[in-house]
């Protein structure tokens, strides 16, 4: 491959290190304050995947459960796993408020408890794009995948605002080394990379959420406060780069404004994509 962002991770890069570094920075913040504006894609997800009654599904990195809400409210045995119990739990509380059975399992993506084959549909929203070995976590998505099951996925996009906003937050605390870019998986060709024969894309879309907010500093001061990967680099940096940074997050969030108005209205473009487990 003369492509290096999709060689396989060096057998020299910390994994456990790594993770550790990732579970700290996605339990900063308060990912749920973001975690539910999204809620629609999670809607979106599951009537992609047509998740029905009866269903048994695992949702991976579930977050604060909203992909698993949405499951369970089409009848389905959900199970939201993530490696940030604080998040599960607030999953749990949502399912509770909802009147939704739901379970929650504390697991590793990349590592994830269950059987082969133990379950009709595989769903993952914003999270499990973010894991550092991606070979083998969508090894994992697949294994637990029964044959002709279905795997859903929504991954943002490279180009698209949070892939920039990832990307640009990068500049100024970079990522560990040896580690490819999450956005890797809001693309078809990785995805086929990263599945191979194990499981096929049966659909493919581009689909927009819409960062709505007061304004794009408002943006900028609600994901400096919440979001783990802008809230641990907000605080890693000294106030003069802490200024250049925010003034780079609401400059894009404005190239991104769809507004006709003095709000925000950014949109975020992402991938939703069905594979079949072959």
């Amino acid at each position: 491959m003369n492509n290096p962002a999709v060689l396989p991770i060096s057998p020299r890069v910390d994994i456990a290190a790594i993770k550790a570094r990732q579970q700290a920075t996605w339990s900063s913040g308060a990912y749920g304050k973001i975690g539910v504006t999204l809620q629609i894609v999670g809607e979106s997800l599951c009537e992609a995947v047509d998740v029905g009654p009866g269903d048994r599904v695992l949702d991976v990195a579930a977050g604060n459960g909203n992909a698993s809400l949405a499951a369970a409210r089409r009848g389905a045995d959900v199970i939201a796993s993530d490696y940030v119990p604080e998040l599960l739990e607030a999953a749990r509380r949502r399912a509770e408020a909802d009147g939704l059975a739901l379970a929650t399992e504390v697991a590793d993506a990349e590592a994830l408890p269950f059987a082969d084959a133990s379950f009709d549909v595989v769903l993952s929203t914003f999270g499990v794009m973010f894991t550092p070995d991606q070979e083998t976590a969508a090894a994992e998505l697949a294994r637990v995948c029964r044959p002709g099951g279905r795997i859903g996925l929504a991954n943002w996009v490279p180009e698209g605002f949070i892939g920039q906003l990832l990307r640009t937050v990068g500049r100024y605390v970079p990522p560990p080394a040896g580690v490819r870019p999450p956005s890797l998986w809001g693309t078809e060709d990785r995805l086929v990379e990263l599945f191979g024969d194990r499981a096929r894309i049966v659909a493919a879309a581009r689909r927009t959420f819409v960062f709505r907010y007061a304004s794009a500093n408002a943006f900028v001061d609600f994901f400096r406060a919440w979001y783990g990967p802008t809230h641990k680099a907000f605080g890693t940096l000294a106030p003069v780069a802490q200024a250049e940074l925010a003034a780079e997050i609401a400059a894009l969030a404005l190239r991104f404004d769809r507004s006709t108005t003095d709000r925000l209205a950014a949109g975020g473009e992402y991938l939703e994509v069905v594979l079949e487990r072959q």
